[in-house]
């Protein structure tokens, strides 16, 4: 953990300590900082913004990593992926991508760039070629989140206040609940959704890691296992909701983490 300027030098901290309120008698320990990958680019779902990423940002930039959380549109898997690539343009040195939900999808999309080195998958998709966020949930029974949306004329789906408690992220409190249900971003279902990835998926070139969200009802935790299988990719279970980033924030960042430690900076 990074400690505040004024307690970086140990003379400084005990000629000072009692003016500048570091007067316990502990010493701090210094994190080295990253060893791996120093960039993490974090990517949210669908019915979410990067606010969704709030608890997890903190924790990671205590650690010494450069984070960026992006802020789909919603619109399409085309105009979403070209927001993640916009953003690794402008990134100096190596990225790890991280997403959720659909967000899985866009990275999926979007991940076959030469700055980024790995893909973490928070209960993510993961589509294969040819495949979209609907197919992949079309081939396991339908969950209870299929039961908590509405729909407006031109295609977007927002969830219900009564489905982000129940189905979405039932293990928050009502507080957060709330306002995961205010800042919610509609998601065209057709053109995001239904978006199917037109090249190779990244998960085929780059190690991947996954969080599995073992009481996930929205895509539901046997489909991950399934996806995560399939990539190859290395495996942390954790019993919460479908946002394991909000319910479980110190155990995926903990995982976000290794994965950039293994990879080359």
């Amino acid at each position: 953990m990074k400690f505040p300027s004024f307690c970086t030098s140990l003379g400084a901290l005990v000629s000072t300590a009692t003016l500048l309120g570091c007067s316990s008698g502990v010493v701090p320990v210094h994190a080295a900082g990253p060893t791996g990958v120093a960039n993490i680019l974090l990517v949210h779902g669908a019915w979410s913004d990067g606010s969704s990423w709030s608890k997890v940002i903190p924790l990671l930039q205590a650690d010494g990593y450069n984070v960026v959380a992006v802020q789909l549109p919603l619109t399409s898997l085309a105009d979403d992926a070209a927001v993640v690539q916009r953003a690794l343009a402008i990134q100096t040195g190596h990225v790890l991508l991280v997403g959720h939900s659909y967000g899985g999808a866009v990275i999926t999309q979007a991940g076959s760039d030469p700055k980024v080195e790995g893909l973490v998958y928070v209960a993510a998709y993961g589509p294969d070629q040819g495949e979209s966020v609907l197919s992949l949930g079309a081939t396991v029974p339908a969950t209870p989140i299929m039961n908590d949306f509405t729909k407006d004329a031109t295609g977007f789906l927002k969830l219900t206040t009564a489905g982000i408690a129940s189905d979405f992220a039932q293990d928050l409190t009502p507080a957060e609940q709330a306002g995961l249900a205010v800042t919610q971003g509609p998601t065209n279902a057709p053109n995001a959704l239904a978006g199917v990835i037109t090249a190779t998926p990244a998960w085929k070139t780059l190690p991947s890691w996954y969080v599995i969200a073992n009481n996930d009802r929205v895509i539901g935790p046997t489909l991950e296992k399934t996806m995560a299988t399939r990539m190859k990719a290395t495996v942390l279970s954790v019993d919460s909701s479908h946002v394991a980033m909000l319910a479980q924030p110190a155990a995926v960042t903990s995982f976000i983490e290794k994965a950039a430690a293994t990879l080359a900076p």
